[in-house]
């Protein structure tokens, strides 16, 4: 093989991955240091430059430059899915937030260096470990090493499917969200009404004042019971999430 081709398909195997760890919880914290991401996309590769063929005769400016772009916006949109489960545990932690309160309360989210609510920071430490317990990071890596299998590099088109795939993933995302805050939002919805009730009956008594302190100690409480069903319901959602990634490969072929 000429040292073009095989520089090419280097970089066409660096490119997917490199893209793909980018969105990839775990692998894309910023609390990794580059030099690390570096190291393990340059093994990586190595370890697939043998078991990935490039179907290309000859080597061009152009040729090169669309190829290594197409293989970083396809691993780009399959790391992508993965993301949209921790931005749906975000969605749920905002909401439960300002249900409790809690709206101005703020810490740096150590995953992505942003000024997070305290409550969806939580949600997404929780959801980070169950990510690693459930060895969803070995089926990530098991994913894109498929990948190279089933779209090889230099086989991949950009069709409206995989932005109706990737758009359908994100819509998943708003679901996921408010399922997972339904049982706090519904207990405090509940507590609010009788907190309402109270008051209403009684005017003299500090119902309102309570309302507070009430919402939060019941909050916690739902929460800490709903951890407990968290483990197999976010396997589901990463099961689902990798399908979404399959799909979206499977519109690139």
């Amino acid at each position: 093989m000429p040292l073009e081709m095989m520089a090419l398909k280097a970089a066409a195997i660096g490119a997917r991955l490199a893209a793909g760890l980018v969105f990839t919880p775990f692998f894309g914290s910023l609390a990794i240091p580059m030099r690390i991401k570096a190291l393990l996309v340059l093994l990586l590769t190595w370890l697939l430059y043998p078991l990935v063929r490039v179907p290309l005769q000859s080597v061009s400016p152009f040729v090169a430059m669309q190829l290594v772009l197409s293989e970083a916006a396809l691993g780009l949109v399959t790391g992508l899915c993965l993301q949209f489960v921790f931005e749906a545990v975000q969605v749920a932690g905002q909401l439960a937030g300002f249900q409790l309160s809690f709206t101005l309360v703020n810490v740096i989210d150590p995953q992505t260096n942003v000024d997070t609510p305290v409550l969806a920071n939580l949600h997404q430490l929780c959801v980070l470990l169950l990510y690693l317990q459930l060895n969803v990071h070995h089926w990530t890596l098991r994913a894109l090493q498929a990948s190279f299998d089933r779209v090889p590099p230099g086989s991949v088109t950009i069709r409206l499917q995989q932005v109706k795939a990737l758009l359908s993933a994100a819509a998943a995302m708003w679901s996921v969200g408010l399922q997972l805050a339904a049982p706090l939002l519904l207990a405090t919805v509940i507590l609010d009404f009788t907190i309402g009730f109270i008051s209403k009956a009684a005017p003299q008594s500090p119902a309102l004042f309570l309302s507070i302190p009430m919402k939060i100690i019941t909050g916690y409480v739902v929460l800490a019971l709903a951890l407990g069903l968290w483990p197999a319901f976010f396997e589901k959602q990463f099961a689902h999430a990798l399908g979404w990634s399959w799909k979206v490969l499977e519109c690139a072929k």
